[in-house]
């Protein structure tokens, strides 16, 4: 044991790197991209260190091109989630023992091999298994993932930094520890980073965690893996399971030793994983620590001394950057009439000139959706603004086209009603829509927006006048946990906006925060008394 106090490298937010014309980079990203579309990639089970194709595999195709095949992905059952459950029990006890230098040097290591070599690997895999653009593919599978690992290093050496107060005559110590048993990581097909930040931010804190990524993520979530173990993770810390998610949920969630669960998906999935487990209260050896991050409408709200260019802009990239396929993304505006003319316009004019496809083709702002189910939704709602021209009108988008890929056109939907369909219920791709306010209601539209769905994730509201951005801030407190200023709703930073939310979003702990990884420890208190005392007697019981 060495007789130091270690401190952990201050994080810096990576550099978000350009791919400008000619750039190293952009001829390491394109090299990489055309490598993976020529190889068939085996995804296996990898469990205790060890990796299984199991007996079934199944087909992992790329959202802008449905016909081609990326990679074959093992597929895997109850047997193989109690294996997956037994091997993060065994490991727990060795890794937790650990000094946590040590457990953060791999995440530390993991984020300067995804800050070179690995990095292109990574972006490539996210941009052909999630459709992701090269800039949004650097922002989250590189840079934001390079970040949590950092700044959690930093965060962890925080809270085992935090001591209690100690008078004279004792020692008094707090001592962080791992939880027992295991954690459930499930995670989701949008951002490579948050997929791979579940299970390594309990991992980091002395967990052990059985990992169910989204199938539709499986090849960029087996390359932050194989980024961990180069780094050193050792075998059976995390464990990669695929198949089906209620066979594997079912025996997670009934095993005693279930210690947590980080989630990041549909409310409906983490209100049944919630209910599974108050239900099963009385089977675990303690209580287990729930933490999600779920659905999102999330506003932008307009008054009427905003700044028309800014907010179109915001409008634009928050609503349509990755297909609004983020948690964030702006799915629900409210524009003051007075601005409205000059706002449809312009936000009309820019979203139709959106270029969208092979993200391989380095000119589109967007891609495809995820997959045929998340395209079927969506073109639900716009075929609904379609054949109820009294409730809405589709001002602009509208087309989908699912001959070779899951493409559908940014899509403004201008709503008659600030309740209609589309402004109240979560869609989860390219469609934006609208509620134009008299300029004369402006406090009655603030409590709609405030009270008119269930979820409190992002938000923004834009004004120039201050007094205007004090009370929408006052007014719309409680409606979002990531709340911005004049500024899209989106591209919460490591370090910068702990990202979270509230109501029916989720648990609002805080990615990318010293509070998130709090979750993952219980903590022990250490008295030492450096006087005993031999006496039971205390000075009231004497008499003379």
């Amino acid at each position: 044991m060495s007789n130091a106090k270690f401190v952990a490298p201050q994080p810096l937010n990576e550099v978000v790197r350009s791919y400008a014309a000619q750039s190293a980079e952009k001829q390491q990203l394109k090299s990489e991209l055309a490598h993976q579309s020529a190889t068939v990639a085996e995804i296996p089970l990898v469990i205790g260190g060890e990796r299984s194709m199991g007996k079934t595999q199944k087909n992992l195709t790329c959202p802008h091109q449905k016909s081609k095949i990326l990679a074959k992905t093992a597929q895997g059952g109850r047997a193989e989630a109690l294996a997956a459950v037994d091997a993060s029990v065994r490991a727990r006890a060795e890794w937790a023992a650990l000094p946590w230098e040590e457990r953060a040097a791999v995440f530390l290591k993991a984020a300067d091999l995804l800050a070179g070599r690995a990095r292109q690997r990574m972006n490539a895999a996210t941009m052909l298994g999630q459709s992701k653009t090269v800039f949004q593919a650097e922002i989250d599978s590189a840079c934001e993932l390079i970040d949590f690992f950092r700044f959690n290093a930093h965060f962890a050496q925080r809270i085992y930094e935090e001591q209690p107060f100690s008078p004279a005559g004792q020692w008094n110590r707090s001592v962080a520890r791992g939880l027992e048993g295991f954690v459930y990581a499930v995670t989701p097909f949008n951002f490579t980073s948050i997929a791979v930040n579940l299970p390594a931010a309990p991992a980091l804190m002395g967990c052990s965690v059985v990992w169910k990524p989204a199938a539709t993520s499986m090849l960029s979530s087996l390359v932050g893996l194989e980024v961990l173990e180069e780094a050193g993770l050792p075998p059976g810390v995390i464990n990669l399971v695929s198949g089906d998610a209620a066979e594997i949920s079912d025996v997670v969630l009934n095993h005693r030793e279930l210690s947590g669960i980080h989630f990041t998906g549909s409310t409906e999935t983490f209100n049944r994983l919630w209910q599974t487990v108050g239900n099963n209260l009385s089977k675990y050896r303690c209580y287990p620590r729930l933490v999600g991050e779920t659905g999102g409408k999330d506003f932008v709200f307009a008054h009427a001394s905003a700044d028309v260019d800014s907010l179109v802009t915001a409008l634009v990239r928050g609503a349509f950057e990755y297909q609004g396929q983020k948690c964030s993304a702006a799915s629900r505006a409210y524009i003051p009439r007075s601005l409205w003319p000059k706002v449809r316009d312009q936000l009309v004019a820019t979203t139709e000139s959106l270029k969208m496809g092979d993200p391989g083709d380095f000119t589109n702002f967007l891609g495809a959706v995820i997959d045929e189910r998340a395209y079927n939704r969506i073109k639900s709602y716009i075929d609904h603004a379609k054949s109820n021209a009294g409730e809405a009108s589709i001002l602009v988008g509208g087309q989908c086209d699912s001959t070779n890929g899951w493409f559908i056109r940014p899509t403004i939907i201008e709503a008659k009603s600030p309740t209609y369909k589309s402004m109240v219920e979560e869609i989860f791709g390219p469609v934006l829509t609208v509620y134009v306010y008299d300029d004369a209601r402006f406090e009655e539209t603030i409590e709609l927006c405030d009270s008119s769905t269930p979820y409190a994730l992002t938000g923004a509201v834009f004004a120039r006048d201050r007094r205007v951005v004090h009370h929408m801030t006052r007014a719309l407190e409680n409606a979002a946990g990531n709340f911005y200023i004049n500024d899209k709703p989106t591209g919460a930073v490591v370090g910068q906006q702990p990202f979270g939310g509230g109501r029916a979003s989720g648990t609002n702990d805080k990615a990318g925060s010293i509070f998130n990884l709090l979750r993952w420890v219980s903590h022990r208190t250490i008295k030492e008394n450096f006087h005993p005392i031999t006496d039971y007697r205390y000075p009231f019981m004497l008499e003379s």
